[in-house]
């Protein structure tokens, strides 16, 4: 190993700990932190932030990676020293344009924005949140004009979480989606009498739905001695390394439906950064590749697995241990109800269908508040407007509706698109998997879901951040992300459902 390659490594091993620390912190936040430690803690998460960007950053690295640069070129594209020389010249690049200051700035005001939210939504009060949200708006686009765009500030947000990714390009896949989302919800909303969802209201002990969720966890392949499952504001997963993957979710006595998909939907985000290469740890091809394609893998063990007949023929005898009502009821009726259709407040609990409608709302009113056409404290009436237009509701309050998601608080502007854009993806790496393992319908119907996940973590996981998602979807599928299959797969299991 050359000296440069052994100095830049041993240099982002300091960079990726206190990248970890500071996760640790955030994670105590989210969790177990008292609520009066929200000053302290932000002030302490944004000392990290600007430490680690200024390590990052330093000169030196970008001298190492000139020297690397021959180097690079000699080895194998796929092998982990010429990924992690390239991928780290990408972030240096992008990161050496934005000041430490602004960094460590931005961190503070999403820790004491996520504190916030947490009051705000539980008094469901706009106006405790708004200030924070005016100062975090403010902070992004300030983050956002440190680099070179073509077309819109919201460009640079989009890259953070999916690199490459564009205003244009989303706008174009999500134009050409739309209606023909809107014309099956709109063919489904004619034949509600076909699905029952009754047996999913009731009284469900809270410990039964933990109980349940964690030997759901069992099944998926959750690995509970690298990992654990903790209760929060707002469901969430985060990793410190491979054998040190924490997961979130919260319970409502009413039902157990909302944190048992929760908790699935984050066991797919667990699972993809179990699956990453040990070798990776501590430097930055150590973690997930992208948002677009982390959605992916969680989207696909909620809905694609999570909401299929095959898994709850193996699965319902659980549940209905779990709650005596349930033995009352047809798998098939049970089947039918947790895919039912039709418009929901909540986008966390909004079934497949409809889901879509509550991401582009939110890609729209985004983009309207960093280009300035929309300004945060007009933000509460033009959320209550797109969701009357898209879904014919209105939010009986701001808990139910412009304060249902935390990602603004914490300054994640820009991520929502990935959601739609991993449902997406998910499709199509299950049917690439159907294609490879003829008999997974079996497998799922036996509780055996071992060959998925190895297939996911030889095709995906393993790689960490060492390719792009173009990179990944040329290598795993031999095609670009698209919304065809997607499209289909929503049309024949609903159809089939709702007899269309």
């Amino acid at each position: 190993m050359s000296g440069e390659l052994q100095k830049l490594k041993e240099h982002l091993g300091k960079v990726n700990d206190l990248g970890k620390a500071a996760a640790v912190l955030d994670w105590d936040l989210q969790t177990y932190m008292p609520a009066g430690g929200a000053d302290t803690r932000s002030r302490q998460l944004g000392t990290l932030s600007e430490m680690s960007h200024e390590l990052f950053t330093a000169d030196e690295v970008g001298q190492w990676l000139e020297a690397l640069a021959p180097r690079e070129a000699e080895l194998d594209y796929d092998s982990d020293d010429a990924s992690l020389i390239r991928v780290t010249r990408r972030d240096y690049e992008k990161q050496r344009r934005v000041p430490a200051r602004l960094v460590g700035e931005i961190k503070r005001a999403a820790s004491l924005g996520q504190k916030a939210w947490e009051q705000a939504r539980g008094e469901s009060d706009f106006s405790i949140h708004r200030p924070h949200l005016e100062k975090l708006v403010a902070l992004r686009v300030q983050w956002a004009l440190c680099f070179d765009y073509e077309e819109s500030i919201y460009d640079p947000m989009l890259d953070d979480f999916e690199p490459g990714l564009t205003t244009a390009t989303v706008r174009s896949v999500f134009d050409a989606f739309r209606p023909r989302l809107v014309e099956l919800v709109s063919a489904i909303a004619e034949r509600q009498e076909r699905v029952d969802a009754s047996c999913l209201k009731g009284e469900f002990d809270l410990e039964a739905q933990k109980t349940l969720g964690l030997e759901a966890l069992k099944v998926m392949g959750f690995d509970f001695e690298r990992g654990r499952q903790d209760v929060s504001a707002h469901p969430f997963s985060t990793s410190f390394s491979s054998s040190d993957v924490r997961i979130t979710t919260n319970y409502h006595a009413d039902d157990f439906a909302q944190a048992f998909f929760g908790t699935v939907h984050e066991g797919g985000h667990a699972l993809y950064e179990l699956g990453v290469d040990p070798a990776l740890d501590g430097s930055l091809l150590g973690e997930g590749t992208s948002t677009t394609v982390h959605e992916s893998q969680s989207r696909l063990f909620e809905n694609i697995v999570g909401r299929s007949r095959p898994f709850w023929q193996f699965f319902y005898p659980q549940l209905q241990t779990a709650f005596p009502q349930f033995k009352q009821v047809e798998l098939e009726t049970f089947y039918r109800a947790i895919n039912q259709v039709g418009p929901s407040l909540i986008r966390i609990y909004a079934d497949e269908v409809t889901y879509g409608l509550h991401i582009i709302l939110r890609f729209e009113l985004e983009q309207a508040l960093v280009t300035g056409e929309l300004e945060v404290a007009d933000l509460p009436a033009a959320w209550n407007a797109k969701m009357e237009e898209y879904l014919g509701l209105t939010p009986p309050s701001d808990a139910q509706g412009v304060l249902q998601d935390v990602h603004w608080s914490n300054a994640y502007i820009g991520y929502f698109p990935d959601y739609l854009l991993g449902s997406m993806l998910s499709v199509q790496l299950f049917e690439k998997a159907q294609e490879e393992m003829p008999d997974l319908t079996s497998q799922i119907e036996s509780g055996r879901l071992e060959s998925l996940l190895e297939w996911l973590g030889t095709e995906i996981h393993t790689h960490g951040r060492k390719f792009t998602l173009d990179e990944l979807t040329d290598r795993v599928l031999g095609e670009s992300l698209s919304p065809e299959p997607y499209l289909r797969y929503l049309q024949e299991r609903y159809g089939e459902i709702y007899g269309l």
